[in-house]
């Protein structure tokens, strides 16, 4: 697990400098052939996370609900981010990770609801959702790569 801690947290630096290195016009662009932006990827990451990890474990998400709904799986950016929320998530892409591992080395993850993700991959513990997690955070970075090239 201490792994898988690693490559997560390694991948939110890189998407943390881009969230504060990218003007905020390229952040929100969803240029020709893609159905998001960079903003959308960097804060579904946080959302998906939570989600895997904490709710299906039954336990209390670290970020506010107000961004749920939003950046979760199927969702699709509205409108453009307030640079409250930008900070808001910008300071979570490193602290969920921090208090993920924290809270797994502590033993808060006793309880996981199973879930078969879109790809068909069934989940029936936490460490299978931070196993996933972090695969699912390698396609996003890619996305976020993508959206880099297009929007410049």
């Amino acid at each position: 697990m201490e792994k898988l801690f690693d490559i997560i947290l390694k991948n939110r630096r890189v998407l943390h400098r881009i969230l504060e290195e990218t003007p905020k016009a390229q952040l929100v662009k969803i240029p020709d052939g893609f159905r998001n932006n960079i903003w959308w990827n960097i804060a579904h990451v946080v959302v998906t996370q939570q989600l895997l990890v904490y709710k299906r474990s039954g336990l209390q998400m670290r970020i506010p609900d107000k961004f749920i709904d939003p950046y979760k799986k199927g969702s699709v950016p509205e409108g453009v981010p307030t640079d409250e929320e930008i900070l808001e998530i910008s300071a979570f892409l490193l602290s969920t990770v921090s208090w993920m591992e924290e809270d797994y080395k502590a033993g808060l993850f006793q309880n996981f609801d199973t879930y078969t993700t879109s790809l068909d991959v069934t989940l029936n513990s936490v460490e299978d959702a931070i196993a996933f997690n972090t695969f699912h955070e390698g396609l996003h970075f890619g996305s976020v790569l993508a959206l880099r090239k297009a929007v410049k």
